[in-house]
């Protein structure tokens, strides 16, 4: 008997540690039902997150990342009129003879909501000021601009400095390194939703980091960026390629890296639907 009883009380001790081995489905099916009326609250039947490993380093790809630019080759971008050059694991614009600003590098995959990190190094020493230090930018589906500028004791407009929605929203503080120091830019952007009229239904949407600072949290965007005037939007695809902009200023980029996020990572807006 004593034995019986002892083989019992494990048993029980295992189930009790393992609750995958207690049920096939760990959940509820008892519970209120969350707003947008498709789940429950712990529901047993919700789908459960797919694994991504992260990178072993701070700053690398995760598993289930897209790498635009590993510091070696530029195969995942168009060509340029004035190819940049690569040395030492980094990407360098090239200001066109005679001047010009129009030398981006467009990637030629394109994503609609995503997870983008990159870093970047403005020129050292700098030898001009306001927006003609170290002007670069990352435009979401070539519309929709987060500003690279040498904002280290650079003064410039407000809604024109690092970490800037371009022409909108200034960034939530300065954190900029000085000239000639990398820095990382980590952002993630929601696509904006347009009617099948296209009118649009939800704005674009931005939350970066600058360093690990945070500078736009959950910001929208007027519409594509445009200077000197106010944004709108007008109607276009899903997905769009990705834009680093020459500005005319030889900034350099690393470790380039995108992580195309499914409609499901676009924020709750709390008006009865998840979209």
């Amino acid at each position: 008997m004593k034995r019986i009883a002892w083989a019992a009380a494990a048993a029980v001790a295992v189930t009790a540690g393992s609750p995958a081995a207690a049920q096939d489905k760990p959940g509820f099916k008892d519970t209120p039902t969350l707003p947008g009326g498709k789940w429950l609250v712990h529901d047993a039947d919700r789908p459960y997150p797919s694994v991504v490993t992260p990178a072993s380093v701070p700053g690398g790809a995760p598993s289930d990342a897209v790498v635009l630019f590993d510091g070696k080759s530029l195969d995942k971008w168009q060509a340029q009129t004035t190819p940049w050059t690569i040395k030492d694991g980094a990407a360098t614009s090239v200001p066109r003879a005679g001047g010009g600003s129009e030398n981006a590098l467009v990637s030629k995959q394109s994503f609609g909501n995503v997870q983008l990190h990159l870093e970047f190094r403005s020129p050292n020493p700098p030898t001009k000021t306001s927006q003609d230090r170290g002007n670069s930018g990352i435009w979401f589906m070539q519309r929709y601009e987060i500003q690279i500028l040498d904002g280290y004791q650079n003064p410039t407009y407000a809604d024109g400095t690092v970490g800037a929605i371009y022409a909108w929203k200034p960034p939530l503080v300065n954190a900029s390194r000085k000239p000639g120091e990398w820095q990382s830019y980590d952002v993630v952007f929601e696509r904006p939703h347009f009617g099948p009229d296209g009118k649009l239904l939800r704005p674009a949407y931005v939350t970066a980091f600058l360093n690990g600072v945070l500078v736009q949290n959950r910001q929208p965007w007027l519409g594509t960026t445009i200077w000197r005037k106010v944004a709108k939007y007008e109607a276009h695809a899903d997905a769009a390629p990705i834009q680093l902009q020459d500005h005319n200023s030889p900034v350099s980029f690393r470790n380039i890296w995108v992580r195309p996020l499914s409609e499901a990572a676009a924020s709750y807006d709390f008006e009865g639907d998840v979209k």
